[in-house]
């Protein structure tokens, strides 16, 4: 596959595509989208700080509608979902114009539509023994968005102590916005149990994987290689 990596401020991009993607086309559609969510932010600030789900303007751009949808689902702050909306508007739009097959990954967090089984890797901190572990995607499951969060690695906020927790689901910005708000009930691994039933509860999840230091859980169409 052809990989293109693009910056627009904080967004970061790593694409993955069946064949050469426009550069600027996609360039454009990652400022439009950054462009949508921070202008309904100048005009609602709730919508950058809230930890709870908030209510958005019928005429908000579909990015923001997204973000909006996913966070309530499972009550969490709208910008829970944006590295996962934005993988998967620009997936969606790569789609669109005639790709077969499309990874886009933005910070950990990913939208794909592939045609050949695939492997994410797992990272869950430093020295973890799990980070020898990946996800086996089939092309049957794709679309798919894939997105994590921890309480040990990166700059996310999160108020469990998971090392990772993992989220499958056919939306990205709703795997990204679940994998928050399972990794703020994991504060131990005693918590598992009730991390795993919340996260079955959610319509549209396809699986998920929660990693602390040495302990594993997993619940749903999950599928490990080494």
């Amino acid at each position: 596959m052809y990989s293109t990596h693009i910056v627009v401020k904080e967004t970061d991009l790593q694409i993955l595509t069946d064949r050469p993607i426009d550069v600027k086309f996609v360039t454009e559609r990652i400022r439009l989208y950054r462009w949508q969510i921070e202008n309904y932010i100048s005009k609602d600030r709730r919508f950058n700080t809230s930890l709870k789900p908030i209510s958005v303007e019928l005429g908000a751009p579909a990015v923001v509608k997204e973000m909006s949808k996913a966070a309530k689902i499972v009550n969490v702050g709208p910008m829970a979902a944006v590295a996962g909306a934005i993988a998967q508007a620009v997936g969606s739009d790569l789609l669109k114009e005639g790709y077969g097959e499309v990874i886009v990954e933005n910070g950990g967090d990913i939208f794909l539509k592939v045609k050949e089984t695939r492997s994410v890797g797992i990272y869950a901190n430093k020295n973890n023994i799990f980070n020898n572990l990946s996800l086996k995607i089939r092309p049957s499951d794709t679309p798919l968005g894939i997105c994590a969060s921890s309480g040990r690695v990166g700059h996310s906020l999160s108020f469990g102590n998971a090392d990772s927790v993992i989220v499958l689901a056919k939306n990205a910005g709703l795997a990204d916005a679940a994998a928050t708000a399972t990794g703020n009930l994991v504060k131990s691994a005693q918590d598992f149990k009730k991390a795993l039933a919340f996260i079955q509860s959610i319509k549209g999840i396809k699986g998920c994987v929660i990693i602390l230091k040495n302990n594993l859980a997993s619940r749903g169409k999950i599928e490990f290689s080494r």
